[in-house]
């Protein structure tokens, strides 16, 4: 299976951060394939103080074969920093089709062009179909931390030329 990035704009993620899918949107997503309202926040208030206002934070994952949003994913801290921080989701239907993997590349890819030399993906270390996502998008363990949710995460970095 394909997939592709589509940019989510402002609109769209003002709506998902009051709780709303966007009716253009909602046709095309599966369940559970929209960013969730903190994500959305998160997603306008990077976007109100990036310094590259024209590069999108968030993206749905599309399933090209039928046009199904079966995702999101996005960048959260500011694009072009020497390292950028992403996140990504898959709603259960479509899950174990590579989409996740797809869109984890996809976005790197995205992140290198726009200047950053490193993308890091934190991740519950009990999460081990997104552990096997970030190492098969190339990411190596590099550490650990509690997060700002108190809870453990490993970390895991692509680097460019590596």
């Amino acid at each position: 299976m394909h997939f592709a990035l589509i940019p989510l704009p402002t609109r769209a993620l003002q709506l998902l951060a009051d709780s709303h899918i966007p009716d253009e949107f909602a046709v095309h997503a599966e369940p559970e394939s929209m960013p969730p309202a903190f994500v959305a926040a998160r997603a306008l208030k990077l976007e109100a103080s990036s310094d590259h206002p024209a590069l999108p934070t968030s993206y749905l994952i599309v399933r090209e074969g039928d046009s199904r949003f079966v995702g999101a994913c996005g960048f959260k801290t500011p694009i072009g920093a020497t390292r950028v921080e992403i996140g990504y989701g898959v709603a259960s239907v479509a899950r174990g089709q590579g989409a996740a993997t797809a869109a984890l590349k996809l976005l790197t890819e995205l992140a290198l062009q726009s200047g950053s030399s490193e993308v890091l993906a934190e991740i519950l270390p009990d999460n081990e179909a997104s552990i096997r996502v970030a190492q098969k998008a190339g990411f190596v363990q590099v550490g650990a931390r509690i997060d700002e949710d108190n809870e453990h995460v490993t970390q895991w970095l692509y680097r460019s030329g590596v």
